[in-house]
């Protein structure tokens, strides 16, 4: 068992968690072609997302099941249903986000309800920095199956934390149209800049 350190996580739902931080430390070692190279020092949890992520290791998928499983057992959120957030990017062949929802969903015994979808196309938010411009491109981009969140209490999954703007927009979203009684957060890990 992989060792993680649970961290909260801070927005309209009613509570939430990240397993641990992705990154521990980074340095700058360089530039190669270019662009800046760093040496990252990633947490356990943060080295197998990144793996599944990066390098298509599917063999990560049982320990990133496992931790969330022990993080649930410990917190025991009162949830009806688990939601993924839709991917940013629809350039990988198979979305890790729905491949660990897929194995979580019956390891916890939480249904999956693939209810949340994009309205439209938009550039990843990574590479937004503008709050501004971030908010606009967030704005009405999800749309919700209410016949699937209405009177539900929910489990919002996404793999990685970084500011919180699209699980926030997503929450925003499952209370006003889902008419979801409430959400919780749960993400594999968050960066070091939201701690």
């Amino acid at each position: 068992m992989i060792k993680f350190t649970r961290r909260k996580l801070l927005g309209k739902w009613t509570e939430g968690f990240s397993l641990d931080l992705h990154t521990l430390s980074s340095d700058f070692i360089g530039y190669e072609s270019g662009y800046p190279r760093f040496n990252n020092r990633r947490s356990e949890i943060g080295e197998l997302l990144y793996n599944l992520k990066s390098r298509s290791d599917y063999g990560a998928v049982p320990e990133i099941v496992e931790a969330v499983e022990t993080l649930m057992k410990e917190w025991r959120p009162p949830v009806d249903i688990l939601v993924p957030v839709p991917p940013s990017s629809r350039h990988r062949d198979v979305q890790p986000v729905f491949l660990l929802a897929k194995a979580i969903s019956p390891r916890l015994e939480i249904p999956l309800a693939d209810c949340v979808a994009k309205a439209r196309n938009v550039p990843e938010l990574k590479n937004t920095f503008d709050l501004n411009e971030r908010a606009k491109l967030l704005e009405n981009l999800y749309t919700i199956d209410k016949s699937v969140t209405q009177g539900k209490s929910i489990l919002l999954f996404d793999d990685l934390y970084r500011s919180g703007a699209t699980m926030n927009a997503i929450t925003a979203e499952l209370y006003e149209t889902g008419k979801a009684t409430k959400v919780f957060a749960i993400t594999i890990t968050k960066t070091r800049t939201h701690q």
